[in-house]
């Protein structure tokens, strides 16, 4: 995605790290936690360089829909969200060469269809809930589930492009190649 904004990472490296939310932790907090944690391990392995992590929340509710590790699971999600509201909560972390830390979370509102049983056993059958926080990728087939959408598109495939791009540049971050 960050190719898409016209940023060349120097190295992708997801770091490991216990995303397991805390007692009675919320949504939007748990998102903001992870991506900081994410960042400081980032930097703990590169610390002379700018980086980014972000994490991704799907929220109905109090309710954290899981990355569902099976069909059963991802099923679970989608019957979850049919016909009904859910938040996308992405929180962008960064952490500069200078250690400075900065963070921001955004949020979209997304709205399901009702889905009926063929659409979601064929959903599952294209494997795209595979990996995905709440069981969907808003850029493949799931688009047509969804009857609206309030907020940051990009949010939902996972990094909310203008706010990392300002986010970045605010720090100092070259985001215009060449320029």
């Amino acid at each position: 995605m960050l190719r898409q904004a016209g940023i060349e990472p120097d190295l992708v490296a997801p770091p490991e790290i216990d995303e397991t939310a805390l007692p009675k932790e919320l949504p939007r907090p748990l998102a903001a936690r992870l991506a900081q944690a994410k960042a400081e391990a980032g930097a703990a392995r590169h610390g002379d360089a700018y980086i980014l992590a972000a994490d991704t929340v799907v929220a109905v509710g109090r309710r954290v829909l899981p990355k569902p590790a099976d069909r059963a699971a991802a099923k679970d999600c989608l019957l979850t969200l049919s016909g009904r509201r859910h938040r996308v909560h992405t929180a962008i972390a960064v952490v500069t060469p200078d250690h400075r830390q900065v963070g921001r979370t955004v949020t979209t509102i997304v709205t399901f269809k009702r889905l009926d049983a063929q659409e979601i056993q064929g959903y599952l059958a294209s494997g795209q809930w595979q990996g995905k926080a709440g069981g969907y990728a808003v850029q493949g087939l799931a688009e047509r589930f969804v009857t609206r959408l309030n907020g940051s598109y990009s949010n939902v495939v996972g990094l909310p492009l203008r706010d990392t791009v300002g986010l970045l540049a605010g720090l100092g971050f070259p985001v215009w190649p060449d320029a």
